[in-house]
């Protein structure tokens, strides 16, 4: 079914179809606010991260990127691309009190805010509050907030559905603004080469090559039957992306799903005394995030990854909320003591769940 068809079928029931969906995506969020912070490192190769054997990219400056550097790169293939890389370490604090300003801005134009991280959101404005007929308006002046409010650059996608969205605010980045009409949907994505679809990895994109399938184009040839034969349920949204379509609603979430820090360790770890010295700097950071936000809840979980990469989760859940670390800490040494240390531990993390703010509470399972 065509988007104009589908908008047919739709408006019969009194559906509204013809939404106006901005996707807001800062631009290297972690390494700009460092550049932005530390004049010195401006128009510099960058990284956010842990230069150790085990350290990772968590974001790369755009100086960084032209030499092949990408988050979640190992940082030994970071330095090894560009020796002369500069490592900063990550300051999450920050980052989410950026965030939090950033978010600020969005809800002066609508309620309809989905955060997908810390540096990217959906907002619906078809009914905003200051009544601007035009998104991409919009997209402009949150664009010249942003700027004047952080420093920081950001680059906004705006179509009629979250997935042409999403698409778009990668189109000119950084500092882009990229418009998808209605008219322009279905030839937009017919015209994409099926690795720029939203959700689609390497894996998958190398299936559909060997399919035949290279562009939005050839993924539309394909019918729905044998779209979800080859790949299951995700076949069917395969089906309507190849024609512009996607339904889904921009979510509001006013809390976490969890909040939780961890640390993957230089040296893998086995004694008693570094586990515990290392969970009580991971609890420290974790109560510095929960009291800062004030999201405090009654669940805590201690999450393990062992050298061999098994991961085990141990949970405990209070009767009452948590509001002090002492709490914190005393239950998640309790959780430390009970699991095994006959192998050698490279990760451990710590996480809180069953959170409330504001007086208003949510059951929400842990996601680290």
């Amino acid at each position: 079914m065509s988007v104009n068809l589908q908008k047919k079928a739709l408006s019969f029931f009194g559906i509204i179809t013809m939404r106006k969906i901005i996707h807001i995506d800062m631009d290297a969020f972690y390494a700009s606010i460092e550049q932005r912070d530390y004049p010195q490192l401006r128009n510099k190769p960058i990284v956010v991260g842990y230069s150790g054997k085990r350290g990772v990219v968590a974001a790369a400056s755009y100086e960084a990127r032209k030499y092949g550097i990408r988050s979640a790169m190992p940082s030994q293939t970071a330095k090894y691309k560009y020796p002369q890389l500069v490592f900063m370490p990550p300051r999450f604090h920050v980052y989410a009190e950026v965030s939090k300003q950033i978010r600020s801005i969005f809800l002066e134009y609508t309620d309809l805010v989905e955060p997908l991280s810390l540096d990217e959101a959906y907002l619906d404005v078809t009914n905003n509050r200051k009544g601007i007929i035009s998104a991409t308006i919009i997209a402009q002046e949150i664009k010249k907030r942003i700027k004047k409010d952080t420093g920081l650059t950001a680059s906004a996608g705006v179509s009629i559905n979250k997935f042409l969205a999403k698409i778009a605010s990668d189109y000119n980045k950084p500092d882009g603004l990229f418009v998808v009409t209605e008219k322009e949907a279905e030839a937009f994505v017919a015209s994409l080469r099926i690795e720029q679809f939203w959700g689609i990895g390497p894996v998958t994109a190398k299936k559909m090559h060997n399919l035949g399938i290279h562009t939005g184009n050839d993924l539309k040839k394909k019918t729905k039957e044998e779209l979800i034969q080859e790949f299951g349920k995700a076949g069917y949204i395969y089906y309507q992306n190849a024609r512009a379509i996607d339904n889904r609603l921009v979510v509001v979430e006013n809390f976490p799903k969890s909040i939780g820090v961890e640390n993957t360790f230089q040296e893998d770890l086995s004694s008693r005394e570094q586990l515990s010295s290392a969970l009580h700097d991971i609890a420290e950071e974790l109560w510095q995030r929960i009291s800062k936000g004030e999201y405090f809840g009654r669940t805590i979980t201690l999450k393990i990854k062992y050298n061999d990469f098994v991961k085990i989760t141990r949970s405990r859940t209070l009767s009452g909320y948590i509001n002090e670390f002492d709490t914190l800490w005393q239950v998640a040494s309790d959780l430390l003591i009970h699991i095994d240390r006959s192998k050698p531990i490279r990760l451990m993390g710590l996480a809180i769940g069953n959170i409330y703010n504001n007086g208003e509470s949510i059951q929400l399972e842990l996601d680290f």
